[in-house]
């Protein structure tokens, strides 16, 4: 299986958000999923999540950038244990977020009266693996969606969440 990688940049301002997102279902359909599937929406939430604490927390331009497994119209979804050149299972959509501030991403927790700070939460919740490393003066996060598995419709039933994680 094949893969495709774009990327975009981002200026820090919110209004990139709504752009990130909209540019993102424009390149998710056309590795073969659709905007209506489960995990069209995650990705896109997760995309506006990453996206959403690259311009609110750095104040710097960032560069997303979207990994994801190319397919033809009808070709089934990775199954077994194929595996990417990079080790990732071959149907595995990865999304960075590549920035110039050295600050460290905190995943937070949060009481359920605030209005915001659980962005990474979300992230750790419905990712099966995220993470950031350094890059040159910046940072890189990034985080994986396994396309083989069921999304959203499970993420938030306790009997399922335990089989979600890697």
């Amino acid at each position: 299986m094949q893969v495709l990688q774009v990327q975009m940049e981002v200026r820090p301002d919110p209004a990139e958000v709504g752009r990130a997102r909209r540019w993102a279902r424009s390149r998710l359909a056309v590795s073969g999923i659709a905007v209506d599937e489960p995990l069209a929406e995650t990705l896109i939430l997760l995309i506006s999540e990453l996206v959403t604490n690259a311009v609110v927390h750095t104040g710097c331009p960032a560069v997303l950038r979207l990994v994801l497994p190319e397919r033809s119209a009808g070709e089934p979804s990775a199954q077994g244990g194929a595996r990417r050149a990079d080790g990732a299972p071959a149907g595995t959509v990865r999304v960075e977020v590549a920035d110039a501030s050295a600050r460290a991403p905190r995943q937070r927790h949060v009481d359920e009266a605030a209005t915001n700070g659980r962005g990474l939460e979300l992230v750790d919740g419905l990712a099966d693996r995220w993470g950031w490393h350094r890059e040159g003066a910046g940072k890189r996060i990034w985080c994986e969606v396994d396309r083989c598995r069921p999304l959203l419709a499970t993420a938030y039933e306790p009997s399922c969440a335990a089989s979600n994680r890697v």
